[in-house]
């Protein structure tokens, strides 16, 4: 597994397990075989594409793409919009999206916040 503290600069694309501690100036793409955990910031966008894995812990200050046979967990905080093309999307009761969550297709389920969900009797 490879990770990373710092700083990068510049647009990467995530082939292989990789964890982020530091931060990255730029997008970010995780193709077929890349599984990421961001526990750091990404200043940029997110594109996970078929075969990616992704579990955000921290921050993200762009947009979030999930394409068909992607799989992403969301306990974070993104910026922009999460827009799921095709894959499977959770966002935990702990992730933050101030953009809008569009499901295009695939599967997406938003565990309620505590306080959000209140039974009807």
């Amino acid at each position: 597994m490879r990770e990373e503290r710092g700083q990068i600069k510049g647009d990467i694309t995530v082939f292989e397990p990789y964890t982020l501690w530091g931060t990255i100036g730029g997008d970010v793409r995780v193709i077929e075989g890349g599984k990421m955990w961001v526990r750091g910031s990404i200043y940029g966008d997110l594109t996970v594409e078929a075969g990616g894995r992704v579990h955000v812990y921290g921050n993200i200050s762009g947009d979030m793409t999930v394409h068909k046979d992607a799989k992403v967990i969301h306990s974070g905080m993104i910026a922009g919009n999460v827009v799921n093309r095709g894959g499977r999307l959770y966002i935990d009761a702990t992730g933050t999206v101030k953009g809008k969550v569009k499901t295009k297709s695939g599967e997406t389920k938003i565990e309620p916040k505590p306080g959000e969900w209140k039974e009807e009797t």
